[in-house]
């Protein structure tokens, strides 16, 4: 069984991105709920929905990224 280097490492760029958008929702969602006064509230709050949901789904699909290189052949 041998492994596709090609998507393993664009697996790994694509984890690395998740792990930036897994730090950066949170402080974001953070921010929103801090300042419930403020006019940015609800763009900020929807901005950091679509972060968090991006995470989310940003890890999901580097992970079927890498395993489709370590379980695939390279043909």
């Amino acid at each position: 069984m041998k492994t596709n280097k090609d998507l393993i490492i664009k697996g790994i760029k694509y984890l690395a991105y998740t792990l930036v958008l897994m730090f950066t929702a949170p402080v974001v969602l953070y921010q929103a709920f801090k300042n419930t006064e403020h006019s940015f509230y609800i763009p900020v709050l929807i901005v950091g929905c679509i972060l968090a949901i991006s995470a989310i789904a940003m890890g999901f699909y580097s992970i079927k990224i890498l395993l489709d290189g370590i379980f695939t052949s390279n043909k």
